[in-house]
């Protein structure tokens, strides 16, 4: 069976790898980790189609070092243990172990002994962020590197050469592609390579050629082929945080129209979990006491949301997001408390004063009040004057009214003048 044509365009030489030019530049690490010969473990992590296993492959084919390819999911123990001979007999292995993050503790702790010294060199290749997803163990053993998704420019390269490519790609058939579905194969595709090659030759195959032979790629053929609604988004990946923090981030700048951007993508998706725990988190981080209501609307539009489920789910949240927006911001409550938090975890705290203490188990009253404890509901004011704060933070502040609310204008001023009392 014929292998795909994505697989078929794999380079096998650094200098033929397209894109990653940070990585793989003239003067940038990988390369002068292949022109040292000196290659080191290392996990390769990225979006989809941007090149990981390319980029093992071009590596290894650059040194005269074996190489192997493994799966996470799919290899086992016992595939990992042939690798291991392998590497005690030459010496030395490249091994390019796809989805690294799902690797079992079995698999790992096999692997670590190995990687310690040197026998096999890892070159793991994964879309979720390592940081979070991978073990530490394995990922102290390894450089890391980040892929960036290719830009349209790069992946039309990759395109022009599978068209011309004589030995691997489609340069017998006589190919032509229109510019402006060159253009949608590659922009379509959101930086994935492998995406846009996946629909070249679909439409080259499913094409019929014209009297010459000669096989014309239309607008409407890419656009078929490569349907409109392909959406590399990938749920647990990290381009989805990604998403996720530019979703939130253009809440708390009011900027309305960037925030319905990344909520179209989280929609189209389909997450809409990760969509109103975001929402619910942005409304008491970033609005908070600035508009207290606003919490609660949110909430409202979540739960409508979660009850109707898409598309009609779309709705609600776009009032909620656009509301956040323009809301007046303030993180003035949750810094109150991180600051707090900071103090107990550097063992800033103390002794709770005396008068605060829970008095039942002394034998005093059965208000629980300690001897010297003033009861404010006694006074007519409602407030009496007394320490709360242990002696070594008595006169310590953590919270900083904003001013950027209603409300929370009204609270800063009730703070002040109890402040000054």
């Amino acid at each position: 069976m014929k292998q795909p044509l994505a697989f078929r365009m794999r380079p096998t030489h650094l200098d033929d790898v397209i894109g990653q030019q940070h990585l793989v530049g003239e003067g940038k690490i990988i390369r002068r980790m292949v022109k040292a010969n000196h290659i080191s473990s290392m996990i390769l992590y990225g979006p989809p189609g941007t090149g990981k296993t390319t980029m093992a492959t071009a590596i290894a084919k650059s040194t005269n070092t074996a190489f192997r390819q493994l799966n996470a999911v799919v290899n086992n123990k016992k595939d990992m243990e042939i690798v291991a001979e392998e590497a005690k007999m030459s010496g030395k292995v490249i091994l390019l172990l796809d989805e690294v993050h799902r690797l079992d503790k079995a698999k790992q702790d096999f692997l670590l002994p190995y990687l310690e010294n040197g026998k096999i060199i890892l070159i793991g290749a994964t879309t979720s962020n390592p940081y979070h997803a991978i073990n530490p163990a394995i990922r102290s053993r390894c450089q890391i590197f980040e892929l960036k998704s290719l830009l349209p420019e790069e992946v039309k390269v990759a395109i022009v050469r599978a068209i011309e490519d004589e030995e691997t790609g489609y340069g017998k058939q006589h190919v032509t592609v229109d510019d402006d579905a060159l253009e949608h194969f590659a922009t379509a595709c959101n930086g994935d390579v492998r995406a846009a090659l996946g629909a070249l030759e679909l439409a080259i195959l499913s094409t019929d050629p014209s009297k010459d032979g000669s096989i014309r790629i239309t607008l409407p053929i890419a656009e078929e082929c490569l349907q409109k609604k392909y959406f590399s988004h990938d749920k647990n990946g990290d381009a989805h945080y990604d998403v996720l923090s530019a979703f939130q981030k253009s809440i708390r700048g009011s900027d309305v129209n960037a925030a319905l951007h990344y909520l179209a993508r989280l929609i189209e998706a389909g997450d809409l979990v990760s969509i109103s725990r975001r929402l619910l988190v942005i409304a008491y981080e970033d609005i908070g006491l600035a508009s207290p209501q606003a919490p609660q609307r949110v909430l409202a539009a979540v739960e409508t949301a979660e009850r109707l489920g898409f598309p009609e789910a779309r709705i609600p949240l776009a009032n909620a997001v656009i509301e956040l927006c323009l809301s007046p911001k303030s993180n003035s409550a949750y810094k109150a408390l991180d600051e707090a938090l900071a103090d107990i975890r550097s063992g800033k705290s103390g002794e709770v004063p005396t008068h605060l203490k829970d008095s039942h188990y002394k034998g005093a009253s059965s208000l629980g009040r300690g001897v010297e404890y003033l009861y404010p509901h006694d006074y007519e004011s409602g407030w009496v004057k007394q320490q709360y704060l242990p002696d070594r933070i008595k006169n310590k502040r953590y919270y900083d009214p904003k001013q950027t609310g209603k409300f929370e204008q009204a609270l800063s001023q009730i703070y002040r003048n109890l402040q000054k009392k």
